[in-house]
């Protein structure tokens, strides 16, 4: 039993507080395996805490070791793992099954491991852990067991030692960990006279565990510390009982279970439901008899009405059946009925009257005369904490009802019960029961009524009374539950009838069998242990040799069951194997659910085991087909782990923005320059007195092919305005020239988007350090067009128009005499025709205005209209209004434009300034402007307040051209994808412009999808649809695209934003953000700061740009662009290989089929698998429809998608995604099958389906007013229907060789009529949610629960001010949600 622990030694570290005979246990735990034995309340935990602390230096991480603490409870767990916690400074994990361990894998375990020292569970968890080898014995230094007296037989506890432990140990293989027991009593058996009868259980312990007992020599040790209850008899007499009512009362109820027997023969329910039924009843009136004749009349009618009652689930049966439940639920009423009224009624009578009297009667027994009376003796007690342990759930919770009635105002206690969650009457959660036990500890609940569960570890130091009012069934639990009292001075009171003298006797023995124990231990305390050896009880196992994980024979059947019911099912079907026993050949047959690669096993053998061999055999089996891992865990619960480790990657918001490399240059103008010139035309669909004038951009390297020639619409004020960009042709200019097109072009920008007249000057002066990033292009203004133009090299030199006008060279101004009339302005005396276009300040308004011309007769001397027929002169104004007095009224006003404002023309449904508009034009003295350029026309302004919106899309056009030409350079086919369709894909909807990627992203999903499922459907033809779901799931998640995009560095060409003219960069102005990368080997752009970006919004643009592949180019191009990122699809034929039918037209009317279809299938057996439900398990047929209702829905999804986006081009994205939203969802597919009749044709065996589809049927003339594809539907349809239209879509796909047209042409007719613009009707909820948005409205997020099978939904939207809130029942919860969507949303327009 001495472990070999190599140079590793644990030391002992005891607490400063230990006790004597703690301490003495600890030495010998340290020396060898071993089992504490003290009575409850000793401090046995304590032993196991210093035992840790002595092993804490071998734990601590990195070390690769661990502890592990058992306890039989979850209760416990918590418990436990806290104590360890504040005892030691190791890092503590805890696990229980409602954690879902049972789904982890072995890379979740090691996670648990590298962070955990000690681990606190319950013993199935390690159990399961060592038999799937996520743990292995050799990474455990200590092996902690509470209460280990539960090692016997099968349980977890010895299944870890036998199947593990003395494996290991016989091997002599690996380093096996300290095992450390600790129990109140190591005997759980009924007590008995003889000590060789102890010895012999003891010493089975201690041979099982390994390890010897240690204990003290006598309670007079442990008295010292602690205080023990004092054992007291209750005798109660029951030979007053009125056995003549019991009896009648007896035969009332057997008849009423006979009567509702009888009823469940009525057609419409099936015999298996029948069965089933009479079970429960039967059961129920065990229970009411058991009540009757140990409780009392009135506690028989508590427990009746427990079972009757409508709104609560405290006793659940699992997924009962309707007509089941309804037939329990009744039996259950009419019994209250009949035991009510033997008990008198009226306010008058109370149970607590007169309690003598009501034993007589029969009301109540007297046990429970003796209970309460036991209670009251201890009225006086301060601060009493009673726990009172009983043996039947149902006896808790009518007790505990009786005491409430009883007991408050006599003594002010409050009572509660609890009662564990094994047995299939699970009365309370987890939760509540914490809740109970903490009121407990904190006083507020003074008695706890209970079944064994509160036996085992609950540490209320001041509990000071223990009743047993049904007694114990073994030592163990004598001794555990007197060990609840832990108070000094506390009793503990065992409730016998005075007549059972056998029940007398055993209690004696209760008492002896600590001293005899004990004895027993000490006389044997130097005998060694016997190993078990290997052989596991004589039980057969399997064992995986590449990774030691095993399946025995015992454990087989839950893994099996386990397996099954990670199968694919619905609400009528739950997989589980069939098994049918030949009795007379000794054999059995295992049928496995449709899914399984393995349909049937058959064994022969022991009778008693046939079970478990054949179990054994299919899990053999289910290894050899990868159905289980080498694990030995269902495929799915791997595969299911693995799409979890996408979404912690570290792709998260913070994403580069990429610029063109064509647009950006350094500013080093030594030499002559060549540039390329694109002239932007500008056509407004509008009347205007101002044209616009030809820009021509400048770039110093040819753009991509789609900027050639293209042309887009900007939304101007006026209406629309057409943008043409064509090459045309190369310009070459010296370094004087190209700077002052760069300063021209700086100017103008500045003027229009900063309007500061004081920093024109400053801003002019930009910094020009050598080989800076900036965007190095230029944009002039031209004369003429094409092909005959020219740069207005007058105009770009307007630019350099001097401050003092004096400096003007007037002989050239184009006038008769070389110089015309002169004028006086801010800048001086100049000729009128420098004014006639020119763009001024008025410094007393720091306004800009561009002068269009001189207005004949106009003077400052001129009246002119203010309002209200009133009139003044401009002199006079300027006098009044700006303080002015004009010194040259006689000379002409100017007519002066406002400078046009820049803005984002480019933003869809642009709201035009108005106010801007109509105060364009005004009357200017020439003595009030100022100079700043000249001559420059207005039309120039009017086309450069365009171009920041045009070199946008210019810029963004350029970005999706460079994206493009990175995966077509891996394209073998010669395939044209435009710029502005990749564009269209990495827009978001955010942008506000006309394009955005919606449309394409709908399409580019269902392309992803439907290829997705088609390359798994042919590559995994062993796979269920479960397996495939999460297969697919896993390439097309949001997390997976997500990855896929950034690891192509797609986030930084996305648009996520409106345009800024804010931030939009000036040509030639130096920014210190652009730096060089590099995106592929032959690409390279320009990044400038982050911004954050939605992971689903890089997806939702990885979908969209499969779209725009495939919108552009065809399933080919897509199908490359999916490649290039990394999503491996081909599309070649594979043959369908699978299990048959023969004779398919025996099981469904091929021929009807055929012709509805219209088409002739090559394997009609595909029509059979096409309409068997999961749960028609025959073993002729050896598939259902899931695998192709799975190929089929993503086939039509697809077939539809794309049928809706050729046939609609010009509809607006978001209507094209509620399109295919309203033509492809279950609702519309079943109606199809109902029209169709495809209901009759369906191969089930499910009562629950058999059930809906009538009832949908009986309601046909209600679902053929129906014409908006589902969303007005208000039954819940059953899904079945629709996956049969997409499982007979898959059928004709395989059949026909994987032709879509055929699928097409061959489903339309059943689906029709097809959704269009004029049919189509919104789903409530996105209309609820579109009106929110638009008129501000509060939504608030839906609350939906279930009660009594039933989905409940509240919605409630606030709209001025106004609550409109609504509360809808359906049996599933979607459905719930829309009708009360659509009944809000019908309050809110009743309401407007």
């Amino acid at each position: 039993m001495t472990m070999n622990e190599g140079n590793q030694q644990p030391e002992a570290n005891p607490l400063s507080f230990a006790r004597s005979y703690q301490l003495e246990a600890l030495e010998m735990a340290l020396k060898q395996n071993t089992i504490v034995f003290f009575e409850t309340g000793t401090g046995k935990t304590l032993i196991a805490i210093m035992l840790l602390r002595s092993y804490a230096h071998l734990l601590r991480k990195p070390s690769p070791y661990v502890a592990v603490f058992l306890v039989p409870t979850v209760v416990l767990v918590t418990q436990q793992s806290g104590v360890v916690k504040t005892h030691t400074d190791l890092k503590v994990g805890h696990y229980y099954g409602e954690m879902g361990v049972d789904y982890w894998d072995d890379a979740t375990w090691k996670k648990e491991l590298d962070k955990h020292e000690v681990l606190v569970m319950t013993p199935q968890i390690l159990l399961n852990a060592l038999r799937h080898t996520f743990l292995r014995l050799d990474q455990i230094k200590v092996l902690i067991f509470d209460e280990c007296h539960n090692a016997r037989g099968k349980n977890q506890y010895a299944c870890i030692m036998t199947e593990f432990y003395h494996r290991e140990l016989a091997s002599n293989r690996v380093q096996l960990p300290r095992v450390f027991g600790m129990t109140a009593s190591p005997i759980k058996a009924k007590a008995s006279s003889s000590n060789k009868a102890y010895w012999k259980q003891i010493s089975e312990l201690e041979n099982l565990m390994h390890s010897k007992v240690f204990t003290c020599d006598s309670d007079n040790v442990l008295t010292q510390y602690i205080s023990f209850s004092t054992p007291k008899l209750k005798l109660y007499d029951d030979k007053d009982k009125p056995c003549m009512t019991f009896e009648t009362l007896q035969e009332d109820l057997q008849k009423l279970a006979h009567k509702h027997i009888c009823s469940l023969s009525r057609p419409g329910i099936s015999p298996s439901v029948a069965k089933s039924a009479e079970d429960k009843v039967n059961k129920l009136l065990s229970i009411f008899k058991f009540c009757l004749t140990e409780l009392g009349i009135w506690l028989a009618v508590k427990a009746a009405e427990v079972y009757s009652r409508e709104d609560g689930n405290i006793f659940l049966w699992g997924n009962m059946d309707i007509s089941r439940d309804t037939a329990v639920k009744a039996f259950s009423s009419d019994a209250v009925k009949v035991l009510s009224a033997r008990i008198p009624t009226g306010p008058q009578w109370l149970i607590r009257n007169d309690l003598r009297a009501n034993m007589t009667v029969g009301y109540l027994t007297s046990k429970i005369i003796c209970l309460v009376e036991t209670l009251l003796e201890y009225r006086e007690l301060k601060d009493l904490r009673c726990i009172v342990f009983v043996e039947r759930i149902v006896t808790a919770i009518v007790i505990r009802s009786l005491l409430n009635e009883l007991l408050p105002e006599v003594t002010g206690w409050r009572t509660e019960y609890t009662a564990g969650n094994n047995s299939r009457f699970q009365s309370q959660s987890r939760k509540d029961q914490n809740a109970i036990v903490d009121e407990f500890r904190k006083g507020t609940v003074n008695i706890i009524v209970s079944t064994s569960m509160l036996e085992e570890g609950l540490d209320v130091q001041s509990c000071n009374l223990v009743i047993r009012f049904d007694p114990s069934a073994t030592i163990c639990s004598f001794i555990q539950s007197r060990g609840r009292a832990r108070m000094h001075n506390s009793d503990f009171v065992l409730m016998v009838k005075s007549d059972d003298h056998s029940g007398i006797a055993r209690v004696k023995n209760y008492l002896a069998s600590g001293d005899m124990m004990r004895q027993e231990c000490l006389s044997h305390a130097d005998l060694p242990c016997k190993p078990l050896g290997k052989e596991m009880h004589g039980e057969s196992w399997y064992e995986v040799e590449s990774t030691g994980a095993i399946v025995t024979l015992s454990s087989s059947v839950a893994l099996l069951h386990f397996y099954c019911s990670r199968l694919p099912s619905d609400r009528y079907f739950k997989p589980h194997p069939l098994c049918i026993i030949d009795k007379e050949l000794e054999s059995c047959t295992l049928h496995l659910p449709h899914g399984c690669p393995v349909r049937a096993i058959t064994v022969s053998g022991d009778r008693k085991s046939l079970k478990q061999l054949a179990c054994l055999e299919a899990c053999k089996e289910l290894h050899r087909v990868r159905a289980l891992t080498d694990n030995l865990v269902p495929d799915i619960v791997e595969e299911e782990a693995e799409p979890e480790e996408f979404g912690y990657e570290p792709y998260l918001d913070e994403h580069s923005k990429y610029f063109p490399q064509e647009l950006i240059g350094s500013r080093d103008n030594k030499s002559d320059t060549t540039y390329y010139c694109y002239l932007i035309v500008l056509k407004p669909n509008f009347q205007y007195d101002v044209e616009p004038q030809n820009i021509m951009l400048a770039v110093h390297e040819m753009l991509d092919s789609d900027l050639g020639e293209f042309s887009f619409d900007l939304d101007a004020d006026r209406g629309k305005l057409v943008v043409h960009v064509m090459l045309v042709g190369k310009v070459t200019l010296a370094p004087k020239e190209v700077v002052l097109c760069q300063q021209f072009q700086a100017k103008l920008f500045n003027i229009l988007l900063k309007r500061n007249v004081d920093s024109l000057h400053e801003d002019c002066q930009h910094s020009r350090r050598k080989g800076s990033a900036v965007f190095d292009y230029l944009l002039v203004p031209v004369l003429g067009s094409h092909p005959n133009i020219s740069i207005d090299w007058r105009c770009i030199s307007s630019v350099r128009f001097p401050k003092n006008a004096s400096l003007v060279d007037h002989t050239k101004c184009p006038s008769r005499g070389g110089c015309g009339q002169r004028i006086h302005t801010k800048s001086g005396l100049v000729c009128r025709f420098i004014l006639e276009n020119s763009l001024v300040s008025t410094p007393h308004n720091d306004v800009l205005y561009c002068i269009k011309g001189t207005l004949d007769s106009v003077d400052g001397n001129t009246n002119f209209a203010i309002r209200d027929g009133e009139s003044m002169t401009y002199k006079e104004y300027y006098h009044q209004r700006h303080g002015i007095d004009l010194k040259y009224e006689g000379e002409r006003l100017l007519n002066g434009g406002r400078i046009f404002t820049a803005h984002n023309y480019l933003q869809r449904c642009r709201i035009p300034n108005k106010k801007e508009s109509s105060n364009r034009w005004c009357e200017l003295p020439p003595e009030l402007c100022s100079i700043i350029m000249s001559p420059i026309s207005i039309s120039t302004f009017y086309s450069f307040s365009f171009l920041p919106s045009i070199m946008h899309r210019i810029e963004s056009v350029l970005m999706a051209s460079k994206l493009k030409s990175i995966p077509m350079g891996h394209c073998t086919q010669n395939v044209v994808i435009p710029a502005i369709k990749v564009l269209e894909a990495i827009t978001t909807k955010k942008c506000q412009e006309e394009l955005h990627l919606e449309s394409l992203e709908t399409l580019g999903d269902s392309f992803l999808k439907y290829a997705a499922t088609q390359q798994l459907f042919k590559t995994r033809q062993n796979g269920h649809e479960g397996l495939l779901s999460l297969k697919r799931q896993r390439i097309i998640s949001n997390a997976a695209l997500c990855k896929l995009g950034c690891d192509r560095k797609i986030p930084g060409f996305i648009r996520t934003e409106p345009f800024d003219l804010k931030t939009w960069i000036i040509p030639g102005v130096d920014c210190d953000v652009l730096e060089e990368d590099e995106i592929s080997a032959s690409s390279k752009v320009y990044t400038g700061g982050s911004r954050q970006i939605k992971n689903k919004k890089v997806a939702d643009v990885v979908e969209a740009l499969i779209g725009a592949f495939l919108s552009a180019a065809g399933e080919i191009a897509a199908v490359s662009f999916m490649s290039w990122l990394g999503i491996e699809i081909d599309f070649i034929t594979v043959p369908y290989s699978r299990m048959s039918v023969t004779n398919p037209e025996v099981h469904v009317n091929i021929g009807y089929l055929e012709s509805l279809l219209k088409y002739k299938f090559e394997d009609a057996s595909l029509l059979v698998e096409a309409l068997t439900h999961g749960s028609y398990m025959r073993p002729e047929i050896p598939g259902c429809y899931q695998r192709l209702e799975f190929l089929g829905d993503a086939v039509l999804d697809y077939l539809i998608t794309v049928h809706l986006y050729h046939n609609y081009p010009g509809v607006s994205p978001g209507l094209l995604t509620d399109l295919r939203s309203a033509s492809v969802n279950n609702d519309c597919y079943a109606l199809s099958a109902i029209k169709a009749g495809l209901h009759k044709n369906i191969l089930h065996l499910s009562p629950d389906l058999h059930r809906h589809i009538s009832e949908t049927i009986n309601k046909s003339d209600e679902l053929q007013s129906v014409e908006t594809f589902g969303w007005e539907s208000e039954t819940t349809l059953p899904k079945v229907l629709g996956d049969v239209i997409e499982s007979l879509a898959g059928a004709i796909f395989v059949d026909s060789g994987y032709d879509k047209e055929t699928v097409f042409r061959c489903m339309k007719p059943l689906l029709d009529p097809l959704v269009t613009l004029e049919t189509l009707r919104i789903h409530p909820k996105r209309e609820l949610l579109q009106l929110c948005q638009k008129e501000n409205y509060t939504f608030k997020k839906p609350v939906i629960s279930r009660q009594n099978g039933l989905a409940y939904a509240t919605v409630e939207v606030e709209a001025h001010g106004a609550v409109h809130k609504e509360t809808l029942t359906a049996k599933d919860r979607k459905l719930a949600e829309r009708l009360a969507c659509k009944a809000v949303l019908k309050s809110i327009k009743d309401k407007a």
